[in-house]
């Protein structure tokens, strides 16, 4: 206070563009030189001791504020404050979407089917690697009894919820009448598929993007048949060997070494020359 009446009045100076640039270079000045002040210092490595000082330290302070908060009167929602709750929402709903503008929608194009099923197979790839190792526990006959337990529980708990009803007997006149319902219904089916599509061909457009999956599905099968060749190449199938084709192998052996070898002709050959020996013998 004394010091304040020694004060006299002064003339209050407007703060210009220089005064501000002087002000920031003046705090910047002192951020350096605190941290230059400051040494070196030493890590310490986070201890167990020192986690349990910060856990009680966390709990402490979250009783510490609990208890300076005061006692409250609990109040209960009516339909009036559930009203105005869903006007709210309904109205930040409304100003959310004025906020956006016009979108142009464009065509879902195979390609980006593609690119979407990727994504899928990438993330649920990413989501399972993510997991840890778990340790598979066997389903022991008590887990099997409180699940059953349990099933049961909740199925007594929805019927109690239940009203009671009145049950009505099914009497021939029901039945008839379920009866021309379902044959009324499969007519009309069948005549709105006779008038709309029997004997009608569904036309196509055959647009660039076709053509190009179209090739690439014949690349990607092309592909897919010669990897199957690949794996079944070298394999066999074994069958059953009985006398029939046993004989039946023999036979076409037999056939196979007379035609390669020629076994056929040097028989011809060596029966001509017995039947010409046979004749000089004769005129001889």
């Amino acid at each position: 206070v004394m010091y304040k009446e020694s004060v006299g009045t002064g003339t209050p100076t407007p703060v210009t563009p220089e005064m501000e640039r002087a002000k920031r270079s003046q705090e910047i000045c002192s951020s350096v030189l605190y941290k230059e002040n400051i040494g070196k210092a030493t890590p310490t490595p986070v201890t167990p001791e020192m986690e349990r000082v910060k856990r009680n330290q966390e709990i402490i302070s979250s009783v510490l504020y609990k208890e300076n908060v005061g006692k409250v009167t609990p109040t209960p929602v009516t339909p009036e404050m559930e009203r105005v709750k869903r006007n709210q929402e309904i109205i930040s709903s409304v100003l959310y979407k004025e906020n956006l503008g016009r979108a142009t929608p464009t065509p879902v194009t195979p390609e980006m089917e593609r690119v979407r099923r990727n994504q899928e197979h990438i993330s649920s790839v990413v989501y399972k690697e993510g997991l840890g190792k778990a340790t598979p526990t066997p389903v022991t006959p008590e887990m099997e009894r409180v699940r059953r337990n349990q099933e049961q529980i909740s199925s007594v708990l929805y019927k109690e919820h239940l009203a009671k009803g009145t049950p009505t007997p099914m009497t021939p006149e029901m039945e008839r009448a379920k009866r021309n319902q379902e044959n009324i219904s499969s007519v009309l089916y069948s005549d709105s598929f006779r008038k709309q599509v029997q004997g009608k061909a569904a036309y196509v457009l055959d647009t660039p993007e076709m053509r190009r999956v179209r090739e690439t599905q014949k690349h990607i099968s092309t592909v897919k048949y010669h990897e199957d060749f690949e794996k079944t190449k070298g394999s066999f199938t074994p069958v059953v060997t009985d006398p029939i084709t046993e004989r039946v192998k023999k036979n076409m052996q037999d056939f196979s070494d007379i035609s390669y070898r020629g076994i056929q002709r040097r028989v011809v050959e060596m029966e001509r020359k017995r039947v010409d020996q046979d004749q000089e013998n004769l005129t001889g």
